[in-house]
C-alpha cells in the first residue's frame, strides 16, 4: 500500500480517536438536564467516557487497519518499530499524519463545543495533566508511573493480539477493550493519554497550564511502549538456543 494511503488512514483513524473520545468527555460526560425544576445528570461519566475511547479504535482498527495497521497513536507506532514490525524510516512519517489528525478532531470537537453559551476550552477540553490539573490531583510520579504501565500493557496487548500465531480477525476487539480497561484505571490520574497525538491535540486548544506538562504525556507513553515493543520481542521469540 502507497505510503500515502497509509497516511490518509492514520489521519482520519487518530481524527477519529480524538473526536470520538475527548468529544465524549468534552460533550458528553456531564450532562444535567431539567426536567420541571428537577435537574436530571445524562451523563455518561468515566465509564462511558473509556468505553468511547475503546470504540472508537475498535471501530477505525476494522474501517482502516488493513491500510495502515491501525496504530493512530505515536507510541503504537514506536513499541511496534521496537518490535520490528515497522520500518524506522516511516515512523516519523506515521506521527506527523497522526499529530495532525489529532488537532484536526479537536479542532472540530473546539468548533461544536464553543457553540454552547459560556463555554471554555481553558477548562481543560479533555487535556491531560498532574498535580492540580488532574482529576484526582495526584502527583507527577504517579501520573508518570500509570502513563508508562499503561502503555507499556497496551502495546503487550496489541503485539500479542495482532501476532501471526494469535488467532485472526479478533485483535480490534482485545485492542478496543484493551484501551477502554486503561481509561478506566488512568482516568482519575491524569485523563488518560497513553497517546501523545491525543494528548497535543487538546492541549493546543486548553493552553496555559496544560502546555508545560505536556512532555509527560509524550514521553511515558513512548517509553512504555518502546519498552513494551523490546520485551515483546524476547518474550514471542522462537529461539530455542
Amino acid at each position: 500500500m502507497p505510503i500515502s494511503k497509509r497516511l490518509m488512514a492514520e489521519f482520519f483513524g487518530t481524527f477519529w480517536l480524538v473526536f470520538g473520545g475527548c468529544g465524549s468527555a468534552v460533550l458528553a460526560a456531564k450532562f444535567i438536564a431539567t426536567e420541571g425544576a428537577t435537574p436530571l445528570n445524562l451523563g455518561i461519566g468515566f465509564v462511558g467516557v473509556a468505553l468511547a475511547f475503546g470504540l472508537t479504535v475498535l471501530t477505525m482498527a476494522y474501517a482502516v487497519g488493513h491500510i495502515s495497521g491501525g496504530h493512530f497513536n505515536p507510541a503504537v507506532t514506536t513499541g511496534l518499530c521496537v518490535a520490528g514490525r515497522f520500518p524506522a524510516s516511516e515512523v516519523v512519517q506515521y506521527w506527523i499524519a497522526q499529530i495532525l489528525g489529532g488537532i484536526a478532531g479537536a479542532a472540530v470537537l473546539f468548533l461544536i463545543a464553543s457553540g454552547q453559551t459560556g463555554f471554555s476550552a481553558a477548562g481543560g477540553f479533555a487535556s491531560n495533566g498532574y498535580g492540580d490539573l488532574s482529576p484526582g490531583k495526584y502527583s507527577m510520579l504517579s501520573a508518570f508511573v500509570a502513563e508508562f504501565i499503561l502503555t507499556f500493557f497496551f502495546l503487550i496487548i496489541i503485539l500479542g493480539s495482532t501476532d501471526k500465531r494469535a488467532t485472526a480477525g479478533f485483535a480490534p476487539i482485545a485492542i478496543g477493550l484493551g484501551l477502554t480497561l486503561i481509561h478506566l484505571i488512568g482516568i482519575p490520574v491524569t485523563n488518560l493519554s497513553v497517546n501523545p497525538a491525543r494528548s497535543i491535540a487538546p492541549a493546543i486548544f486548553a493552553g496555559g497550564a496544560y502546555l508545560p506538562q505536556l512532555w509527560l504525556f509524550i514521553v511515558a507513553p513512548l517509553l512504555g511502549a518502546a519498552v513494551a515493543g523490546f520485551v515483546y520481542g524476547l518474550m514471542s521469540s522462537e529461539d530455542t538456543a
